[in-house]
Formats: structure tokens, sequence, C-alpha cells
């Protein structure tokens, strides 16, 4: 199986820089009597920032960048001249992306709208020069503060895909086929057992310029929430999608049964993923004849909106467009 390139989890090694030395420096001047402390401050270490950037949809530029280091502040000088500040490392990232400790699993920040920053590790504060330390008792004070150390942490970032209408079914339900119908998004997919590689984005037009965006979530198995099969691995990025469109072939042999073993994985994996929108679309309907329709519509849940589609004769893709916004535009 070919490389992807799409990488939606990285661990890497960030050291923010350690604040500059205060200068513990005397004014001496040829006409100036008792010059007195001039000692400059030390200036600050660089941070170590995240910022998203909607033109980034993988964190495959970060795959092979494990060590991250920001620059040291620079030290005071005389004259009360304050060094000059480490520059800031700014890591870009896509949107929907989460940095998490290692270890405790901590949340340190996330990043969800184009140009949002957060700062990662803070730069060591620059120490204080001797000029600040002068006082009537106290008039040539010989000492001036260290700069503060930067900090040192691996970090994992992950991505959680942020789209509109997540993708929700077994391998081989259609869901890619439909995401290449109605939009420009040409996913790739496995030779067996016919699943989508990785997630995939794609823009889908509606009426009046209006658009909304659609993530195929590769399919889903039985037993995935235990760590069977591709799922486990991009469960995650339901968890951002507005609606849930559930994809369940016409040639099921209980349409009904199989949406409700999907929402059994999801609830494994999630229970608060049963808290979001959810439609029912049923795929493939070029492959059976209306008496089978009829025996179908007998199974399924009656809990949940559903359409009848067929992404390749493109039948029922404009009643799905319009029930998916009708759902995100109440």
């Amino acid at each position: 199986m070919a490389t992807s390139n799409f990488i939606d989890y990285v661990k890497i090694n960030c050291r923010s820089g350690a604040g500059g030395a205060g200068s513990a420096h005397f004014r001496r001047e040829k006409f100036v009597d008792k010059g007195g402390p001039d000692g400059g401050d030390g200036g600050r270490g660089g941070h170590i920032i995240m910022k998203a950037n909607s033109q980034h949809w993988t964190l495959l530029h970060l795959k092979y960048r494990k060590h991250i280091k920001a620059e040291a502040g620079v030290g005071g000088s005389g004259a009360r001249c304050n060094g000059k500040q480490g520059n800031d490392v700014i890591i870009e990232v896509p949107l929907g992306t989460i940095a998490r400790h290692p270890e405790t699993g901590e949340v340190m920040g996330e990043v969800t709208e184009h140009d949002q920053e957060v700062i990662l590790l803070k730069g060591g504060r620059g120490g204080l020069g001797n000029w600040h330390f002068r006082s009537a008792t106290n008039q040539t004070p010989l000492y001036a503060q260290p700069g503060e150390p930067g900090q040192e942490e691996w970090i994992v970032l992950e991505l959680k895909l942020l789209a509109d209408v997540g993708l929700v079914g077994f391998p081989n339900a259609g869901k890619s086929t439909l995401l290449s119908t109605v939009s420009a998004a040409r996913p790739e997919i496995a030779d067996y057992p016919f699943t989508t590689l990785v997630p995939n984005l794609g823009v889908v037009a509606y009426r009046d310029f209006k658009s909304f965006v659609m993530a195929d979530i590769p399919g889903i198995i039985e037993g995935a929430s235990q760590g069977k099969g591709l799922g486990l691995r991009f469960l995650r990025h339901i968890e951002r999608n507005s609606i849930l469109l559930f994809l369940v072939p016409a040639t099921s042999e209980n349409a009904g049964d199989e949406y409700r073993t999907l929402l059994r994985e999801l609830e494994l994996y999630d229970p608060t993923l049963l808290d979001k929108e959810r439609l029912l679309a049923i795929s493939k309907m070029d492959l059976i004849d209306e008496e089978a329709k009829a025996d179908l519509i007998k199974t399924l849940p009656t809990d949940i909106p559903h359409v009848f589609i067929s992404a390749v004769m493109q039948e029922g893709i404009n009643e799905l467009k319009d029930l998916i916004w009708k759902v995100l535009n109440p």
C-alpha cells in the first residue's frame, strides 16, 4: 500500500527560548561623577506558538520535524539598554488541531479559526539589570538577575477535521462515490476491503452560491471501537462534524440493523456523538427494484430522516442536499 500524505498525528519536542541575563553595569563617563548603576534588562526568550492556517489540511509538514527550538533572549547592556527578545517559533497547523501533553493527555490548546494562535510554551523571562536595585542605602548594586530558563516538553499534535457533514458507514457503502459526485474531491480507495484509505474533505456546492463541507471518514467495521480495522484510528474526526450522515447500501440484508450497528460503535467510542444531528441515506438504489425498495422501507428506523440516493445515476442527490442544508440552517 502506498504511503499516504494524510498525517493527523505527530509528536514533537519543543523548547522555548531562555531569557537573557540582566546587566550589572555602571555608568563611567569622564565628566560624570558617581555615574551609578545603569545595567539594562535581558530580553525575553522566544515562545513556541501554534497557529491555525486554513491552507493546511494535514500535519505532513511536521512529520519529520521532531525538534523545534525557539531563540534565547539577549542579555542587557550598559546605558540601560535592554537585550533583544528571542524570536518566537510559529508552528502552522490545520484548523481543528489540538495540542496535548503526551503523558497526561492534558489539552494545551486548540485552534479552530484561521490565524488563531495559542502559546504552547512561554519563553523565559529576561532578568532585571542592576539599575532596578539601586536605592539610597544600596547605591552600587553589584548584581543583576539571571534570565529564566525556557520550557521543554514533548507535545502531541492531533488533527480532528472540521466539517459540516461527516459520512459514516461500513466499507463499500458508497461514501467515496457520493463525495466525488457532489464535490471535486477524489478519495483514494484501497483494493481490499474496498475502503477509503484516509479521511477526505470536499466542498459541496448548493443553491445561490452557498456551500457546505463534507468529510468522508474511512469505513467503520463492527468492533472498531475496540481497535478493529481502520475505524478507531479515524473515529476522532467525527467529533468535529455538525451532522452525521449515515450511509447504508440498498443491498444490505437489513438497513435498520446496519444503522444501529454503526450507531453502537460510535456510542462505544464516545457517547456524546449521539447528541449530534443524524441523517440516513440509503445508497445504491439503482441496484434494487420497487419490490425490494418496499421491503427495505419496512426495516428503516423511524426516529431519523432518510433519503434514497444513487450517486452513480445522480438520483436523490438534490433531495439529500436540501435535507442537509435544512438541518444545518434550521
